[in-house]
């Protein structure tokens, strides 16, 4: 098993790609914190996953807006599980507006979740990784860290953000033993995709030269190898899974 005996964080991880990578790396041995905002059903996923995988999954309430409840997080995984040897930084949300219509609120909410609530989560996991020598993060960016679209201004400058910090980190916690990468996703087929207009969804199909929407288990797998010692010597890259949407547009 890829993952055997090590502690890994996935914030974000009671639904959509948060949740498949929580699954993919229990099938290979690690011990899994679920990270949620309380209300997300991330207590209950946690307890029929821990069942069913016999003691190796838990829940940690967890809202990455809140400095105090990041650092908890990070320290109480530590304390009851003895390591932080990985992390998913995955907590996000969507949104869309053209920039002119967007208000303070609204606009600091998407970046304060997506990009300082990524920031929080890597600085809280830093310091651990650091007393260990060891450790690898994963932060979640988007396709969108890398192109522009219209109606994400938010959005696109949150992943741009956190694609540009995964390499300063990574630059950073290379001479202490910890990786920091990130992953940038096409437009996945999870739950909130399946309520758009079939047009919607076909324009979205259309931007993937592969010809279909990602799927979330083929994240996890992108996530699993960059946490894993198979990526040992992989730092500061942002991955795309993205069906090939960028190709064209570099």
């Amino acid at each position: 098993m890829r993952l055997e005996g090590k502690n890994m964080v996935v914030t974000g991880g009671a639904s959509g790609i948060g949740l498949a990578t929580v699954n993919r790396c229990l099938l290979e041995g690690a011990n899994l914190v679920i990270a949620d905002i309380a209300q997300s059903g991330g207590a209950a996923k946690a307890k029929e996953l821990d069942g069913r995988h016999g003691g190796k999954c838990l829940f940690i309430a967890t809202d990455v807006t809140s400095t105090e409840q990041v650092d908890r997080l990070m320290q109480d995984t530590a304390s009851r599980l003895g390591s932080v040897d990985a992390v998913f930084n995955n907590a996000g949300i969507g949104g869309m507006s053209q920039a002119v219509d967007y208000t303070d609120a609204d606009y600091l909410r998407i970046i304060d979740i997506n990009l300082n609530g990524v920031f929080r989560v890597a600085r809280a996991a830093l310091r651990v990784m650091y007393q260990q020598g060891c450790g690898s993060i994963v932060n979640c960016a988007s396709i969108l860290g890398v192109l522009g679209q219209t109606g994400t201004a938010a959005y696109s400058a949150a992943k741009g953000g956190v694609v540009n910090l995964t390499r300063t980190l990574a630059l950073e916690s290379a001479p202490k033993g910890v990786r920091v990468n990130s992953v940038g996703p096409g437009y996945i087929d999870t739950p909130l995709l399946k309520d758009l207009p079939p047009e919607m969804r076909q324009a979205l199909i259309k931007l993937h030269p592969m010809g279909r929407l990602g799927r979330d288990i083929e994240i996890a797998n992108a996530v699993l190898f960059l946490v894993s010692d198979e990526a040992s010597f992989v730092t500061g890259a942002n991955l795309l899974v993205d069906g090939g949407y960028a190709a064209g547009k570099s």
